[in-house]
């Protein structure tokens, strides 16, 4: 099997003035493609290797599967959970379990903000299918710090080729652009499917 790279949802410059065309043409044909390459080598590496029976450089190639397949994912996820119509708050029934887990909106937005400015990675909000809540999580690089049975929610992506060359260092400027097109119609749905698999 072979993965490829989707294009974006929507336009290059459809998140002007948040987020800048140029960030997004970098961010998604070059970084992105990066990990889709390097997803689809790994694979190739370990077929073969199961072909010739000579397992030496395997479990190497696993962890560049682990880390390229966490890092193509990730990054789906969050292309899809922005868009030009974002900028809102949740609504529904993901907006009820925010409340619920979190106690408000806000406590969940500033408690996700501090996992956003600590990450060296993404910051994630998924749903634990093993304690049944919702959690903000801090995932270094792609994979370092995911929870067992956590499925992704909302994802922010902090590594600095997404917001340094127009934000600079002010990474907490990028984060508050980010809740200016957030749009919550794609989280509230992969919510309501991890909640019907798994409660």
């Amino acid at each position: 099997m072979s993965y490829e790279l989707d294009p974006l949802p929507y336009d290059y410059d459809a998140l002007e003035p948040h987020i800048d065309e140029q960030i997004l043409t970098w961010h998604h044909d070059t970084h992105h493609q990066g990990y889709v390459n390097g997803w689809n080598s790994a694979e190739e590496e370990l077929a073969e290797n199961r072909e010739n029976g000579d397992f030496s450089s395997s479990g190497g190639a696993i962890r560049n599967v682990t880390h390229n397949s966490s890092g193509h994912i990730l990054h789906d996820l969050f292309w899809q959970n922005m868009s030009p119509e974002g900028g809102d708050e949740p609504s529904g029934d993901l907006a009820e379990r925010i409340e619920e887990d979190f106690g408000s909106y806000e406590a969940w937005k500033g408690e996700f903000e501090a996992a956003a400015k600590n990450a060296s990675g993404w910051a994630l909000l998924v749903y634990d299918s093993f304690s049944n809540q919702l959690r903000n999580v801090v995932v270094d690089k792609h994979d370092q710090g995911a929870i067992w049975g956590g499925h992704p929610i909302l994802a922010l992506d902090v590594w600095e080729h997404s917001y340094y060359y127009q934000f600079g260092p002010d990474r907490g400027g990028f984060i508050d652009a980010f809740f200016e097109v957030v749009d919550w119609n794609e989280p509230s749905e992969r919510y309501a499917q991890a909640v019907e698999a798994f409660e």
